[in-house]
């Protein structure tokens, strides 16, 4: 679709059990907010939608935490979250919440269609439940040891450590997390998407239709779930909190948190329409609608295949033309983590940087994890600020600005006559708005940002290399061409910046006394501010950030994660054990001989053990805190009793005894010197 009649933006919504962090901006926010913008600037009709999702099991896991309702924690965090979001400029047409009336009906209405089409399949099931606190045991109120890699506290959807996505009944000795009881199978029914009757569809739309225009991080992970095949997904579940189940024998069950949340994408817009007495329906079901997703790459599998599916099944709604996922942004080296307080978060950051929203949204943007995982530093947000912000751009627009009023009081000379180098530096910048317009157009933010930040090299370049403050006196008709050309290139700037630094654009917009007669098409067709045209006296638009303020965010996030570590590791220890249930453990000392990664995993070694002259081989999810090179020849703990179990088509004969440090790295457990392998642990 190439010039589509309006678009729908969509970014994913955020959940309400936390605050945002710099992670959710450079992931989602901040790349859909610039494309929106400029959406707008281009003249488009434009929806750009989002909203708080404040359904699932992590909602009602926090409540019983922190001894709350539902209720009670998501009107905390939506209103953290929204603040935070319109203090920043996040311009979102709506914020909706999906435990609105609008949302809940919305949602109910395309289940009951797609059940009134056939589409899901009804099953009776076996599940865990909860004798103690009577209940049915959703996904995240269940632990136990993953099945895969042997980690003693993988949730029941997924193990942390290895990856694997699980089901609350792979789990050995599982336990639930409400009373700490072992829960009991019991059966259930429930309703589940079958997404193998789709792969076709998939393979398509996507696999063959979006191959050379989405992004390879999400091709490819679409294309993985579909070379594994697809499976029915349940889109129900035993819980309170949520959207009822619109059925009449589904009394206690929920439509299942990821069935419901993308549809707030959907009741969003209506909200929006409402207000704004539009008619929703072309958002989001007209063939000249274009439909794009701002998400993280963990959401994929959910917008590129469950949310199509459910849309394609029903039978009304457009498919999204593009989903451009970014990867994840690290932290000063570490993996942002929300539990260890290792985050940088909006709110705080707003309070401590005042009026610097644009130096986040540039770092963010410069930095953006397109295609791989990148990486966020104090120090690197202070050099781009001091170096590149204040240094080029906030050079250029001020010399500009001062010398135009101490020559002509801040009135645009007339472009006399323009030599060679003027002629084609103006039009080096009519190049600019296309240049940035199409790395926009086309997901590469970061080529945008950096595109940006050229035209204020090239204004420096263009004053330096002319310096008018030695011709003034001596050839004053040529400093007054000189000035009318850089009066252009801070003109040309105050327009295409304004995606990417909102709240700077604006400041030199109002410098130079733009109107809405300066548009993006009108520095693209090089048009000037006329002569004799009033611009305002200069204000700076950044100012240096100085080390001890980036000293002190350094040491504020050193603090905030060592406080949490310390309530990590004194957290209270699990129920004591019978002496009996020690001795039956058979641990023994081995060496490891031999290691290598299993076939079409990242995650998990293969590894030869030698104990006492025998041989066994076990399969351990280690692969991203271990080579397999470097591990030969180590003597570790192994438990030779646990029951053989088939992991990626290799029999696990044990497991290897491991410890979780505070970066998060596993480690062996080891013998204090050299022993005999096959020596017991008593």
């Amino acid at each position: 679709m190439k010039q589509p009649k309006r678009y729908t933006v969509t970014a994913a919504l955020p959940y309400t059990n936390g605050p945002l962090h710099i992670g959710h901006l450079a992931g989602v926010y901040v790349p859909a907010d610039i494309y929106t913008r400029y959406l707008r600037l281009k003249g488009k009709e434009v929806a750009f939608i989002c909203g708080s999702d404040e359904h699932g099991v992590a909602i009602a896991i926090k409540a019983k935490k922190e001894r709350k309702t539902p209720q009670e924690v998501i009107d905390h965090y939506d209103t953290l979250i929204r603040n935070s979001f319109q203090t920043f400029g996040i311009a979102f047409d709506n914020y909706s919440r999906t435990s609105l009336k609008v949302h809940h009906e919305t949602a109910q209405e395309i289940f009951k269609t797609l059940l009134g089409k056939d589409v899901f399949i009804k099953k009776n099931s076996v599940q865990l439940y909860d004798e103690s606190a009577q209940q049915f045991l959703a996904d995240r109120f269940v632990t136990g040891t993953c099945p895969v890699c042997g980690h003693p506290e993988a949730y029941g959807d997924q193990c942390e450590k290895c990856g694997s996505a699980l089901s609350p009944t792979e789990l050995k000795n599982p336990i639930s997390t409400l009373s700490g009881s072992q829960p009991v199978l019991k059966k259930t029914i429930h309703w589940y998407l079958p997404l193998n009757q789709y792969e076709e569809f998939i393979k398509e739309w996507i696999l063959e239709g979006h191959q050379n225009d989405w992004k390879p991080n999400v091709y490819g992970q679409v294309k993985s779930w579909v070379d594994n095949g697809l499976s029915a997904r349940a889109v129900t579940r035993d819980l309170e909190w949520g959207i009822p189940v619109p059925v009449e024998d589904a009394a206690g069950k929920v439509l299942y948190v990821w069935f419901d949340a993308p549809i707030g994408y959907i009741s969003s817009t209506k909200e929006w329409a409402a207000r704004e007495r539009k008619d929703w329906k072309p958002f989001w079901q007209d063939k000249d609608t274009q439909l794009v997703h701002f998400i993280g790459k963990d959401n994929i599998v959910f917008h590129c295949i469950i949310f199509p599916v459910v849309l394609k099944a029903h039978g009304d709604y457009i498919l999204p033309e593009n989903v451009p996922a970014n990867e994840f942004l690290n932290l000063e080296g570490q993996k942002i983590s929300t539990s260890k307080n290792w985050a940088v978060w909006l709110h705080e950051y707003l309070e401590d940087f005042p009026n610097k929203q644009d130096v986040l949204r540039y770092v963010l943007a410069a930095n953006a994890p397109e295609t791989k995982d990148n990486d966020f530093t104090w120090h690197e947000f202070q050099a781009r600020n001091n170096n590149e912000l204040v240094a080029i751009y906030g050079n250029f627009i001020n010399r500009v600005v001062v010398l135009t009023q101490k020559y002509y009081q801040g009135q645009v000379p007339p472009p006399g006559n323009f030599n060679p180098e003027d002629e084609e530096t103006i039009r080096q910048v009519s190049l600019f708005p296309d240049r940035i317009g199409q790395a926009i157009e086309r997901y590469k933010f970061r080529e945008a940002c950096n595109e940006i930040m050229q035209l204020a090299r090239f204004g420096n370049k263009y004053l330096a290399e002319a310096e008018p403050w030695k011709l003034v006196k001596e050839n004053p008709e040529r400093v007054k061409s000189i000035m009318n050309v850089a009066l252009q290139i801070a003109t040309a700037l105050a327009i295409v910046s304004e995606p990417l630094l909102p709240f700077t654009a604006k400041k030199l917009q109002k410098m130079l006394n733009l109107n809405s007669d300066f548009n993006w098409h009108t520095i693209s067709a090089s048009v000037q501010l006329p002569q004799g045209h009033q611009i305002q006296p200069a204000s700076l638009l950044f100012e240096k950030i100085e080390d001890k303020a980036i000293e002190a965010q350094r040491e504020k996030l050193n603090t905030k994660s060592q406080k949490k570590e310390t309530e990590l590791i004194t957290s209270p220890p699990k129920d004591p054990i019978s002496f009996d249930h020690f001795t039956a453990l058979d641990l023994q000392v081995a060496t490891i001989r031999t290691a290598s990664l299993v076939p079409k995993t990242k995650k998990l070694l293969q590894i030869t053990l030698e104990i006492g002259g025998k041989e066994a081989t076990v399969v351990s999810g280690i692969a991203e805190s271990y080579r397999p090179d470097e591990i030969i020849g180590k003597q570790v703990l192994y438990l030779a009793n646990l029951a053989p179990r088939k992991i990626r088509g290799v029999e696990s004969q044990g497991m290897l005894l491991l410890a979780e440090d505070l970066d998060g790295k596993l480690v062996f457990v080891c013998p204090e010197t050299k022993i005999n392998s096959g020596t017991k642990v008593s």
